[in-house]
């Protein structure tokens, strides 16, 4: 079968090939994938910065935003021929850690999970993979090949838990939500946040095109200039970009016991001028808390499952600005002006 594959760390590498057929180890039910989402974990491990490939191996199955439609599954595993799926991403470390142990794998505490299409595990980009039951997520039917849209959501299904469980430590009513990026992850934050019912202001640079439209079009707010011009101490702030002056300017302005939840990861080695002091007072007397949040457990996946599927289809459309197949991936890298979330479309 063909598979977009990639020998990590080397730039470069990655190139369509013919691999063998998924092993039976990974699991029971065999998956034929239909698309996969291009992130910017991916264009990392594509350009050499990052990822590990599985022990033994010196290349990895790329992708880890999928949708793909079982042809085999066992009696009693919850799944049927022609469902729509998604696999999860992480799996627990062996040992395992205490939170791997029940479930929570995505705050594992050793570093020794695995991740497919990242760490040690092959990825989704092929056109068959074999998983077990309890990875696999169903799909609504009715959302097709949008469902490529799960796992992204995932992640900020997980960063609303944290902030209304972290927020949830004193009466709390969330109005104003702030997010920082009208990229893919801080579209769907938007649209999540709208969903609960808030005042959503999305913060981004560009000032025309697709992304202003699709926050508009959610009955949010789209904004360019900083924070504190617009909105006045919001409840709870997700950042989606990791740009360190957005970091700070969020928990600068943030409200009174709110929350902010970080999504973005920096790249560092850029200073940033600050008054420590002043944020740390700020801080403390106002009950404010910062929290990072990364990955996601089946409990966020499903959650992310009920929120499009109670979307908008046409706006979820929105968001999947190209499909491109999987002989021409390369096209997927190429960015451009109007993209939001390109897809590669591994079935013919």
């Amino acid at each position: 079968m063909r598979a977009l594959t990639v020998e990590p760390k080397q730039q470069g590498s990655a190139t369509v090939e013919e691999v063998p057929e998924p092993p039976a180890e990974d699991g029971p039910v065999l998956v034929e994938t239909l698309a996969v989402g291009v992130c910017g974990t991916d264009l990392e491990i594509l350009s050499g910065q990052y990822g590990w490939a599985p022990p033994g191996r010196d290349r990895l199955v790329l992708g880890h935003e999928s949708i793909g439609r079982v042809q085999e599954a066992p009696a009693g595993s919850g799944l049927a021929e022609g469902d729509l799926v998604v696999g999860i991403v992480r799996r627990p470390d062996p040992v395992p850690c205490p939170n791997c142990a029940v479930g929570e794998w995505d705050f594992c505490r050793n570093g020794k999970y695995t991740e497919r299409g990242i760490k040690e595990h092959d990825g989704y980009c092929s056109e068959r993979y074999r998983i077990t039951p309890e990875y696999a997520v169903k799909v609504d039917p009715s959302l097709g090949s949008l469902g490529v849209l799960l796992e992204p959501t995932s992640v900020v299904a997980k960063a609303w838990e944290q902030a209304e469980r972290i927020g949830g430590r004193a009466r709390f009513e969330p109005k104003v939500a702030v997010v920082t990026g009208a990229g893919p992850i801080g579209l769907l934050a938007a649209l999540l946040g709208v969903q609960r019912g808030l005042e959503v202001h999305v913060f981004d640079q560009v000032t025309s095109g697709p992304k202003p439209e699709l926050v508009a079009a959610l009955g949010a707010h789209y904004h360019t200039g900083p924070i504190e011009e617009a909105v006045k101490e919001p409840d709870v702030v997700v950042e989606c970009t990791g740009v360190g002056s957005l970091v700070f300017d969020a928990m600068e302005h943030l409200g009174p016991g709110g929350v902010v939840v970080l999504t973005g990861v920096s790249s560092g080695g850029r200073s940033i001028d600050v008054d420590a002091g002043l944020l740390n007072r700020a801080m403390v007397l106002e009950n404010e808390a910062v929290v990072g949040s990364v990955n996601a457990n089946r409990r966020h996946y499903e959650q992310a499952a009920e929120a499009l599927a109670k979307a908008d289809r046409s706006w979820l459309e929105g968001l999947v600005s190209r499909r491109v197949p999987l002989e021409d991936w390369q096209a997927a890298l190429e960015r451009q002006p109007d993209d939001v979330k390109v897809v590669i479309e591994v079935a013919k």
